[in-house]
């Protein structure tokens, strides 16, 4: 693990570089795919940059809102680059609104801008699990399998690399998947249903999981909710293109 380069006098946060790289690199993914499909690029990145931009800003303002007795008493606190002081769900919903507003300001086709983000979500994901594996959040399960590794004075499964490694399987399936897409959003689903399986099987050896009622664990559930929901999305849009509408189908 290794959570902090300590350049000089300054110290950087190695998870949160780790995700602003993966974020360009995904982000330089997607943009190469819209090029491939000769759509224009430029909407994307303002796409990607608006939610990026509204989720960190959304997400110190929750957590500052949240607890604004202490920066009331220490203002400067609000500047803290600290990814502690960051709510996350709320960085996330934030950020996602404000991809949707902007992406219904500048008319863009739903489906068509999901499969072009894909690619880079899936490059995010591996990101995602490298910035995990610095810091040594999403632990593991204590194991006593001869791969465990020590961490929080234990031996533990390494599910910091399970999910590396599950993340770059899925990043190369949407790599080959993009170039025959059934429909549009049939990357979008593809890549949804496949980090749904993998968080179902990861969850499986995780140590800090939430559980729920019964021991099931939350994050289980919800990746079975987008995996049946994903699965019930690829029935509804799929129209074959011998089907009465092809024409239209075609310049969607």
């Amino acid at each position: 693990m290794y959570p902090l380069l300590q350049l000089g006098p300054v110290a950087i946060q190695v998870p949160g570089l780790i995700l602003v790289l993966a974020t360009w690199l995904g982000l330089s993914l997607s943009e190469k795919e819209a090029v491939r499909q000769k759509r224009p690029p430029e909407p994307l990145f303002g796409l990607v940059m608006t939610g990026v931009i509204s989720g960190i800003l959304g997400a110190k303002l929750w957590y500052v809102g949240h607890y604004l007795d202490t920066y009331l008493a220490d203002p400067l606190g609000i500047f803290s680059v600290n990814g502690n002081t960051f709510d996350a769900m709320a960085g996330m919903v934030i950020g996602a609104m404000a991809g949707i507003i902007y992406s219904y300001r500048k008319k863009l086709p739903l489906r068509a801008t999901l499969d072009l983000l894909t690619p880079g979500l899936a490059m995010f994901s591996v990101g995602l699990g490298l910035s995990h594996l610095a810091s040594g959040d999403a632990f593991g399960a204590v194991t006593k399998v001869p791969w465990a590794i020590d961490l929080w004075d234990a031996q533990r499964h390494p599910t910091q690399i399970y999910e590396i490694i599950l993340a770059l399987i899925v990043l190369g399936s949407i790599w080959h998947l993009r170039q025959t897409v059934l429909f549009p959003g049939f990357l979008f689903l593809s890549w949804l249903s496949l980090a749904a399986v993998s968080r179902l099987f990861l969850e499986a050896f995780r140590g800090d999981s939430m559980i729920v009622a019964n021991g099931i664990r939350q994050a289980q559930l919800v990746a079975l909710t987008l995996l049946l929901i994903s699965l019930w999305l690829m029935r509804q849009w799929y129209q074959p293109l011998d089907k009465p509408g092809k024409e239209q189908y075609a310049k969607k």
